[in-house]
């Protein structure tokens, strides 16, 4: 269990010290802007010491990739741009020892919704990431983690069941893990809010993606209500997705060994309590 950590004094001063503080068995960076294209480069000793102090302990982490990057943009210069942002997010995730760069699966900003326009941007997903994952195809190389929309816009994967084309896409590449936002997830209509609802959309994971692909899970409440397509988070147990359905999730199979990141309102107050919900939850 952990949250997404601001870097801000570095590495370590920063996103380490923080983590200890907050009682995180696993956390979440950006290492750049991220709203931005710069590729910002790593300092050896300080990417060393992190490895160094995550590995002493046991701290599980992940790069989420910058929020611009959009593989499915009929933009050159967009497209081009985010294959070069996923592959840097991927080195540095190399170079600091993580275990997978999330990364957002897009749209193809078509207002018409066109057959045509989706299908080149699927095959623009293709072309850029499996070249990638072929890169990180060794066992000990980090994942890259698809983590599907809200469904605003024209997403190329929102629901669950559109893992099912784009996974297809990409071959069902062996490094091509999940990233499962449950706000995302209930946004565009999983009915995580219904007993029995969380486990049926891991039981609907696993049967598109196989037992091990899904490795992080976006711990979020939900503002808003089942199916509103919007990405507004809230705090577990504060939104209309409910404590209960987190304890649903925890106690399913697939999600055995699988860290929790939180990414909600407060979760970097020393004063929060949702990681301490969620540890309870996930011992209940």
């Amino acid at each position: 269990m952990g949250t997404h950590l601001k870097v801000g004094k570095g590495l370590v001063a920063g996103a380490l010290a923080q983590a200890d503080e907050l009682g995180c068995e696993a956390i979440q960076i950006f290492v750049g802007n991220p709203r931005g294209w710069a590729l910002s480069q790593g300092n050896r000793d300080e990417d060393a010491r992190f490895r160094k102090g995550a590995a002493e302990r046991g701290m599980r982490t992940f790069i989420h990739s910058p929020y611009l990057i959009n593989l499915g943009s009929p933009t050159r210069e967009t497209y081009e741009r985010s294959v070069a942002s996923v592959a840097h997010n991927l080195m540095r995730a190399a170079e600091l020892g993580v275990e997978g760069v999330v990364v957002h699966t897009g749209s193809f900003v078509d207002p018409t919704g066109s057959g045509e326009q989706y299908a080149a941007a699927m095959r623009q997903v293709r072309d850029g990431l499996l070249p990638l994952l072929d890169v990180v195809a060794d066992d000990g190389a980090p994942w890259l983690l698809l983590e599907p929309t809200a469904g605003q816009g024209r997403s190329l994967c929102a629901g669950v069941d559109d893992l099912q084309p784009y996974l297809e896409a990409l071959d069902f590449h062996p490094k091509a893990g999940l990233c499962l936002d449950t706000c995302h997830v209930f946004a565009a209509g999983a009915p995580l809010d219904e007993p029995g609802g969380a486990a049926a959309t891991l039981d609907r994971v696993v049967e598109i993606g196989g037992q091990e692909r899904l490795r992080l899970v976006h711990a979020n409440d939900s503002m808003d209500v089942r199916g509103a397509f919007r990405d507004r988070h809230q705090k577990i147990g504060e939104g209309h997705i409910g404590a209960p359905a987190f304890a649903e999730l925890l106690a399913h199979p697939a999600t055995a060994g699988v860290p929790f990141i939180l990414e909600t309102p407060g979760s970097r107050d020393v004063e929060d309590g949702q990681i301490g919900l969620l540890k309870r939850l996930r011992a209940s």
